[in-house]
């Protein structure tokens, strides 16, 4: 059964809309104004699908023959309030409701209303499929383009807050900024002392404690920038309640502030390394090339955990404590500290299926065995990443409506 809308045309005058077509009865059944069938039409909200309202039935004049056509006129009066409207004009029956909602193609006439005067912008054949059809199509497009608007478009914001979360994090200490090369400095220093001096690790390709300072150095790379990020999100936007209780701030920012901070304290340690590559080998391999694209995938990967973290430590305080503890565990299964070798061969398919033990590899083959990165493990790294980077941004514009709330 169905119905078709022949020749549908629309005018407006001022609030007052007229739709004019030919109904045409594509059924099997005579339609019959006596027994409960009528045309009908409501309104709706485009962004929300939310019903606004509905208005009196037109019956037919007379009975509607299969394959049988009628003109029909109706007289719609829109809402003064501004806005896009959608109006859904559909047979229905007394025994079976709305047709519309049964599949029944409806006319679909598109308005906007502004300074109490309404204007049409499309008039068209639709069903409800294929409604839900294209809002799939148009969520899909802004999953994929809403984060990159954002970014670009606060990108000044962004990065004078970056500079500022820098300096204050280590204000009025006596090294201040120099804290930003000293802290990652230390800390690679204590792993060297206890791995490399105190366990004697070595790396199979050079066995030398300067090769275990390189292996070690170009595996903490990618990991104190991921690491230092990934600890602070969960506390984010906590830290910055200020921000989000102000309704035109952009509240999506606030973790990408981190990531660029981790990847300032990177640029610091790539400086460290190849002072150190140049005095040991003597240069640095054409294939650091590479490095540009293996840090695209680090970014994403990263940008889409502070994402979720920030998200979600907004409602589950003790997050930031179970995110340090899994760190740590993370660590110590990526062969940061340790080469590949030591692990178990039972565990080396599961744990090289890490996005930091891919990203520790290619970095290491990019710096130091002069080659090129595992170019299908880096891509399939990079697509996983960006897909993972897309639905934390959906994930978190969808939580941060009641972050004013929960704050």
């Amino acid at each position: 059964m169905s119905a078709g809308f022949q020749e549908p045309r629309a005018a407006t005058d001022g609030l007052d809309l007229r739709v004019e077509f030919r109904l045409q009865n594509l059924s099997g059944e005579s339609w019959d104004s006596g027994r409960g069938f009528c045309l009908g039409w409501q309104l709706f909200d485009p962004e929300t699908s939310l019903f606004i309202s509905e208005g009196d039935w037109h019956r037919l004049p007379q009975p509607l023959p299969p394959e049988g056509q009628t003109a029909v006129s109706l007289h719609i009066p829109m809402p003064p309030e501004p806005g896009r409207y959608h109006v859904y004009i559909s047979p229905r029956s007394d025994d079976e409701g709305w047709h519309y909602l049964k599949e029944w193609p409806f006319l679909l006439v598109s308005s906007h209303v502004e300074e109490r005067r309404c204007s049409v912008e499309e008039v068209e054949v639709a069903t409800r499929g294929s409604l839900r059809r294209r809002e799939l199509g148009y969520k899909l497009g802004r999953a994929f383009t809403e984060p990159v608007k954002s970014l670009w478009s606060n990108r000044s914001l962004i990065g004078s807050m970056t500079r500022r979360d820098i300096a204050s994090r280590y204000r009025g200490s006596f090294g201040d900024l120099l804290w930003t090369l000293m802290h990652p400095l230390l800390l690679m220093l204590t792993y060297f002392f206890v791995f490399g001096i105190v366990l004697q690790a070595r790396f199979g390709q050079d066995p030398s404690r300067s090769g275990f300072v390189l292996y070690f150095l170009a595996g903490m790379l990618p990991w104190l920038a991921f690491s230092d990020a990934a600890a602070r999100a969960p506390g984010i936007i906590l830290e910055n309640r200020n921000f989000v209780k102000k309704l035109l701030f952009p509240v999506e920012i606030l973790p990408v502030n981190p990531v660029l901070a981790g990847l300032v304290g990177e640029g610091f340690g790539l400086g460290i390394f190849a002072f150190l590559l140049v005095a040991t080998r003597g240069s640095i391999p054409l294939t650091a090339l590479w490095l540009p694209l293996i840090i695209v995938p680090q970014l994403l990967l990263t940008l889409a955990i502070c994402w979720t973290l920030a998200a979600v430590g907004v409602y589950l305080r003790d997050l930031g404590q179970v995110t340090g503890f899994g760190l740590t565990v993370l660590f110590f299964l990526t062969p940061i500290c340790y080469p590949e070798a030591s692990l178990p061969a039972a565990a080396v398919p599961i744990l090289s299926k890490s996005p930091i033990y891919v990203l520790v590899e290619a970095y290491r083959a990019v710096l130091l065995e002069a080659r090129a990165p595992d170019l299908q493990a880096l891509a399939a790294l990079t697509g996983l990443c960006a897909a993972g980077c897309l639905a934390a941004h959906a994930w978190f514009t969808r939580l941060q409506r009641s972050f004013a709330d929960v704050i």
